[in-house]
């Protein structure tokens, strides 16, 4: 059953442009992942929206992502609230909207 994670990030005062610039870099060779997209929500503020063909490819990737993230961990401020640089969630399509 297909499945999407999405990742809330907030970049640090001037660190816009090199947080899209590592996005547009990053392949993503995964087993099971269709396709990912970057969206701009506000100053500063992204969410990373991943398409997956099921939560069991989702959930071995999660280490490939995570040094993803480590590529750009530096462009991203602390959400607040205990969270870290990221708020991420995932989970399988209940409901398809056309």
């Amino acid at each position: 059953m297909t499945a999407y994670n999405i990742v809330r990030f907030r970049t640090k005062p001037g660190k816009e442009q090199a947080f899209v610039e590592a996005h547009e870099k990053i392949s993503l060779n995964a087993k099971g992942f269709r396709k990912g997209a970057l969206i701009k929500t506000g100053e500063r503020t992204f969410c990373m929206l991943g398409e997956w063909d099921d939560m069991d490819s989702l959930a071995a990737a999660r280490p490939s992502m995570i040094g993803i993230l480590d590529t750009f961990r530096d462009t991203l401020e602390d959400l607040g609230g205990d969270l870290g640089v990221t708020d991420p969630i995932s989970g399988t399509v209940v409901a398809e909207i056309s």
